[in-house]
Order: C-alpha cells, then sequence, then structure tokens
C-alpha cells in the first residue's frame, strides 16, 4: 500500500493519521502555501481494523425434556434452545450453538470433541474419568417417583421397591441403584422396563403394566399441565430419588473458559432471564459455587 500511495501522491506530500476516527489527512505543500484535503474514505475503511468474529461454542443436546426435547430431529424446543438464545442475546464475544447427541452417546462426543460443553449435567453422571472442568449452574430440580393414585396407597408404597416393577429412562443415572445406568443391572435388581420416553413411562403406570415409574419434578408439572386430567390419576411420592444440581462441563479445550461462562450464567441471572426460562417448571435457582 505504501508503495502504491507513492505512486499516487505528488511530492511534497505527507500523510498524517488521524487515530481519532481512522482517516488518512493528506498535506499538499506548494510554494503558494500548505494546503490539506481528506482523502477518499475509501481509504479509511482500508485502514478499519476487521471485527473478531465471536468464537463458536458447541453444546451437546442430548434429549432429556423439559431441557432438551428431541433435538435429533431439528426441534428446537425445551429449555436449553430457550437458554441459547438468551446467551447469545446477551453477548458477542461467543456463538452458542446445539449440536444433537444422545445419552449414551454424549460422553464420547465430548470426548472426540465434537462438542465443546455438556449443560444440565453431573459430574456424578459417568463424567468421573472424562478430562472437564465444571461450573455450578444454581440451578435444581429434582427425580421423583410416581404411582398410580388408589382409595388405600399411601406415601409409605414409595419406600420399599423390590418386588414392584418400575418404568425408567434409558441411560439416566439413579440414586436408589447408586447410579449404576446399566442396563442389565436395572432389569436384573429391579425388574425395569428401561425407555426413552417420560410419557410413556407414565402411561405404563396410567394402564397398569408397571407400578412406579421415576420422573423428573420439572417434566411432571410440564405433563400435568398439558394433560390436566391425568393430574389426579397419580400418586407423586415425598421420597425424593435425587436432587439435581445441575452442573455445566466444558472441555480443557473449548474456547470458553469455565470463568468466562460463570460471568454469562451470572449475567442471565441478574438481568431475570433465568427466572423467566426455569421457574415455570419450578426449576429452583438457588446459589451458585465456584469449583
Amino acid at each position: 500500500m505504501t508503495e502504491w500511495l507513492a505512486k499516487w501522491l505528488k511530492p511534497p506530500s505527507l500523510i498524517v493519521i488521524d487515530g481519532t476516527f481512522g482517516e488518512w489527512v493528506i498535506l499538499t505543500f506548494s510554494p503558494m502555501g500548505m494546503t490539506s484535503r481528506l482523502v477518499l474514505a475509501a481509504l479509511a475503511v482500508l485502514l478499519a481494523l476487521p471485527t473478531e468474529a465471536a468464537q463458536l461454542v458447541r453444546i451437546g443436546a442430548a434429549h432429556f425434556p423439559p431441557y432438551t426435547v428431541r433435538p435429533e430431529n431439528g426441534a428446537d424446543t425445551g429449555l436449553l434452545p430457550q437458554m441459547v438464545e438468551a446467551l447469545n442475546q446477551a453477548q458477542t464475544d461467543y456463538q452458542f450453538v446445539l449440536v444433537p447427541t444422545s445419552i449414551p452417546r454424549r460422553f464420547n462426543d465430548f470426548k472426540q470433541g465434537r462438542v465443546d460443553m455438556a449443560i444440565f449435567e453431573n459430574p456424578a453422571w459417568g463424567w468421573q474419568d472424562v478430562p472437564h472442568t465444571s461450573v455450578d449452574m444454581g440451578l435444581e430440580d429434582a427425580e421423583v417417583f410416581v404411582a398410580q393414585r388408589e382409595p388405600d396407597r399411601q406415601q409409605s408404597y414409595f419406600t420399599d421397591l423390590r418386588g414392584k416393577r418400575l418404568a425408567l429412562f434409558s441411560g439416566y443415572h439413579y440414586a436408589f441403584a447408586e447410579f449404576n445406568a446399566d442396563p442389565k443391572f436395572l432389569t436384573g435388581q429391579y425388574n425395569a422396563t428401561l425407555t426413552y420416553s417420560h410419557d410413556s413411562n407414565l402411561l405404563m403406570v396410567l394402564r397398569g403394566r408397571a407400578d412406579i415409574a421415576l420422573v423428573t419434578r420439572s417434566y411432571l408439572n410440564d405433563y400435568v399441565l398439558r394433560n390436566p386430567e391425568v393430574g389426579p390419576q397419580l400418586l407423586v411420592s415425598e421420597r425424593i430419588d435425587q436432587v439435581y444440581h445441575h452442573y455445566a462441563l466444558i472441555r480443557p479445550q473449548a474456547p470458553i473458559s469455565s470463568e468466562a461462562f460463570a460471568q454469562l450464567l451470572q449475567m442471565l441471572r441478574d438481568n431475570g432471564q433465568l427466572l423467566k426460562i426455569f421457574q415455570p417448571y419450578q426449576i429452583h435457582l438457588v446459589p451458585m459455587h465456584s469449583h
């Protein structure tokens, strides 16, 4: 560019860059005096530094209603898509996108770098040997037991699971089973039927094909809202199998650090977006802790 300007300008001339506006000012000297003029606006464009593109952050999306609902079908329903939209609207440094995965496949996708983050997770759910950093999301849900309501059936029905037919979600880690998600273990030890649908599990209970289903409190609330006639037919346990204290897990090579993501979550908490997204599902906002 210097050679081009040298040919374009006639000596004696002096080029001055106005740092305030990034404009080039040409001062041309002549025996009759000194005049100045502005170079064409195109030169200012040549000087402008390109804006740094937002870094792409890929979040694994596995079917986990109501957080993520059938992402492999291209659906953008669920709480995770809402949260991703809020994250992208709140800042411009990162562009968060969803990458469909599955409950069993998410570990390899994470290790192989197909995704950078796993959200609504817990380090105890099979992540112990997978390198990651964790961010406490300050969100709590719970897993509850659900049975068909009968006149003589009380809360004591949920005390002992032995001899009862269980309807479970395949791949989930349940506290009553010491977080062992192996299908052979669950079917052998607990007479469990494994499906990929909370709806199916609840229908099995309603139709007498299973005695107890385990579902997330958030999903059960949503299900009863969608099917109000079902609510009186279900007995929900006071016993909680486990409290879901949600974490975001981040790969060591991810383009975003755990500290940066924690700051973004705090931003959504402060501006009310987290409450707006999760409160309707009775997912509780609790204090965040650093790890």
